[in-house]
């Protein structure tokens, strides 16, 4: 569904820190789902840890959080560019290790949406079997691109 250059649109993140492939399914403003392939040659495996890589937990979240934003992007309509900013995780549970090769998919879905605020529960599988999951908040910001921001 959406592509890599279809996410690189919508988040901002780029290399090393775009942990999104692919969007294989999205329901606006109710569900969405995706993946990342994880490689050997993602930058964290040199240190974490040397000779037994394992995917940081924080990283399994923020692909889930990554996910979420996309949802949250899609949703949000008008004037000005949606920007999504993580605001907590809860109730984060990590159930196995991720290693190279594996396949992480992602899904998230709408738990509460009060404007600006979201709040989402994700779970990420590798095979069947659940790997992380957690719940997210998020909130969407409006950036107006006719103000020049001001550093605070």
């Amino acid at each position: 569904m959406e592509t890599i250059q279809e996410i690189q649109a919508i988040l901002p993140h780029r290399y090393p820190f775009l942990l999104v492939d692919r969007i294989t399914e999205l329901a606006e403003g109710q569900r969405i789902k995706g993946f990342k392939n994880v490689t050997i040659n993602e930058p964290f495996f040199e240190g974490h840890f040397p000779g037994r890589p394992v995917m940081p937990g924080v990283l399994i979240l923020e692909v889930m959080a990554q996910v979420g934003a996309v949802l949250a992007f899609k949703w949000e309509k008008g004037p000005g560019r949606p920007v999504v900013y993580l605001t907590g995780i809860d109730h984060a549970k990590f159930r196995k290790p991720v290693l190279p090769g594996d396949q992480l998919k992602v899904e998230v879905e709408v738990l509460r949406h009060k404007p600006p605020f979201w709040k989402m529960a994700g779970k990420a599988f590798v095979g069947s079997q659940v790997v992380c999951q957690a719940e997210m908040t998020a909130m969407v910001t409006v950036e107006d691109h006719a103000q020049p921001s001001t550093p605070a």
